[in-house]
């Protein structure tokens, strides 16, 4: 019965972290706000794996992991990003944008919840992803515009509902001998976090928006794809037509 409930641990801890980076997002801790999404993502990142590991998963851990999940990465980004870039708008624009990446994120988790896709790929941006790097995207906020905010987080709310496919991670495994070791990489990685927040939560936006932007890019080769074969037959029809009646 322990063993079964270890994983929901981690996805509580997912929660726990993610309600932290909302109340330090209100008490104006930015740098650090933005690491608790980035640590709640290596613990959404562990649960999973370790429910495999143990033989635990459940239907159970599924619906926690996506509640915790809307949380962490849907609802804790979007306050970070209200707080640091939006508050100073229009009400209705900025509660509009804020408003709209939670609800995505929702939507996402539940097609994927229902759909769970490509294997080996997602569809969809994951709001693991979508979440970290809307919070740390909001450290550049000194140097970056309102509009262009605006910009990031609608682009990253569609990129979530949308069917572009993202490489799945998830399956990769943990030995059941490194579960005992998952809590203390978590802990080292937080004390690592706390001591240099900023710098931590830059590097990690930059690998995060890499994964994102690599998404993208495959689905536009792939539309160019698809249009240069369209083409090719187009003009194979059409050079077949004239010769017939040439």
């Amino acid at each position: 019965m322990i063993q079964k409930s270890i994983p929901s641990l981690f996805t509580l801890g997912n929660l726990l972290l993610g309600m932290f980076g909302i109340m330090m997002a209100l008490d104006g801790k930015i740098g650090m706000a933005a690491i608790m999404v980035i640590i709640a993502m290596l613990a959404d990142g562990l649960d999973g794996r370790v429910a495999r590991a143990l033989g635990a998963e459940s239907e159970f851990g599924k619906e926690l992991d996506s509640l915790s999940d809307v949380v962490s990465f849907g609802v804790a980004p979007a306050l970070i990003m209200y707080v640091t870039s939006l508050h100073d708008l229009n009400n209705a624009l900025a509660w509009s944008v804020t408003a709209i990446f939670p609800m995505f994120g929702a939507l996402r988790l539940a097609r994927f919840n229902v759909r769970p896709g490509i294997p080996g790929y997602f569809v969809g941006l994951p709001i693991p992803a979508a979440g970290g790097v809307l919070a740390t995207l909001s450290l550049f906020h000194k140097d970056v515009s309102a509009p262009f905010m605006i910009v990031a987080t609608l682009l990253l709310s569609y990129l979530m509902v949308s069917t572009v496919k993202y490489p799945n991670f998830k399956k990769i495994g943990l030995p059941k001998k490194a579960v005992i070791g998952a809590p203390v990489v978590i802990v080292i990685a937080v004390a690592v976090a706390v001591v240099f927040p900023e710098q931590i939560s830059k590097m990690i936006f930059v690998l995060l928006a890499l994964y994102a932007l690599y998404g993208l890019k495959q689905n536009f080769d792939r539309l160019a794809a698809r249009r240069r074969r369209r083409n090719r037959r187009h003009r194979s029809d059409e050079e077949a037509y004239h010769s017939k009646n040439g």
